[in-house]
């Protein structure tokens, strides 16, 4: 005979409680978004800011939460950690995304320059971070100079002309052409200096595209400027870092990064010597990047 085993209201098992979401909760998600808005302030000089990190480690729910607030901002959360904070970035359709259009209208520059603004982030980034492992190695801190990116960018102009030569294309200017293949003929005869009346470096000249691409990312807090010589040095930040990670599937940055100017051997990075400078219109001492 079997027995038959009835189960009481009290016996049956109840559904998992869940924590409701206080506006004191939702309040704090978006005050760890808004630091993370601030990509100039250390995690460990702001109590605040640490603290909620720690709580966004530990309580997934919370973690949630600030992600949810984040998306809704358009942002994409790269990472949350003590080294790098709260990093986040901008969708396409974010009111926080800069548009190079609009990034070249800060800088004061010719609408039609927009193509070398891309191009030296691009270089920037490349020369950063030269390998596939610098990037994936978080302790890694690239250096780059002003002089020493416009190097590098004028040496891969010479790398696709020759190629554009071997495959029998036209290397004439293209300005009104998108894309890596017209900003390299444009740079390539834009003077990397010009000249003024108070020996100042011209905003339109090519260091003076990258010495503006440069500050830029420092004032972003990716990059920390660390002296002046070579025209302005530069260091690499955990949140640059994760940027061109968000990036490295570039196809532009791909293309420059495989063009052999940056050889990599033992770790250390430095521009290939070309076989011939004359015509490359580099400034003197051009302060070939160096890496850590």
């Amino acid at each position: 005979m079997t027995e038959h085993v009835e189960w009481s209201e009290a016996e049956t098992p109840a559904p998992p409680a869940s924590t409701a979401v206080t506006p004191a909760d939702a309040a704090d998600a978006a005050r760890l978004v808004a630091f993370g808005l601030q990509p100039k302030l250390a995690p460990a000089r702001d109590q605040e800011y640490t603290e909620l990190l720690r709580r966004y480690r530990e309580d997934p729910a919370f973690a949630r939460l600030a992600d949810a607030v984040a998306a809704g901002l358009g942002l994409i959360v790269l990472e949350v950690s003590p080294r790098a904070g709260m990093a986040v970035t901008a969708a396409e359709d974010s009111v926080f995304a800069v548009r190079m259009g609009d990034y070249a209208r800060r800088t004061a520059a010719d609408s039609g320059d927009r193509f070398l603004h891309g191009l030296a982030h691009l270089a920037i980034a490349a020369l950063a971070f030269p390998r596939p492992e610098d990037l994936a190695d978080d302790s890694y801190i690239g250096r780059v100079t002003v002089n020493g990116v416009d190097a590098f960018v004028r040496q891969a102009c010479r790398r696709l002309e020759e190629r554009a030569e071997e495959r029998g294309e036209n290397t004439d200017p293209a300005t009104d052409a998108p894309g890596l293949e017209a900003a390299w003929r444009i740079w390539a005869r834009r003077s990397a200096t010009g000249a003024t009346k108070d020996a100042r470096r011209p905003a339109a000249s090519t260091t003076g595209i990258v010495a503006k691409a440069l500050a830029f990312l420092a004032d972003s807090g990716f990059l920390q400027r660390t002296g002046d010589d070579n025209g302005g040095t530069y260091r690499t930040t955990a949140r640059y870092q994760l940027q061109v990670r968000d990036m490295a599937g570039n196809a532009a940055l791909a293309e420059l990064s495989e063009l052999g100017v940056v050889p990599v051997t033992d770790g250390t990075a430095t521009l290939l010597p070309a076989e011939d400078t004359d015509d490359l219109d580099l400034v003197a001492d051009a302060g070939l990047p160096f890496h850590s």
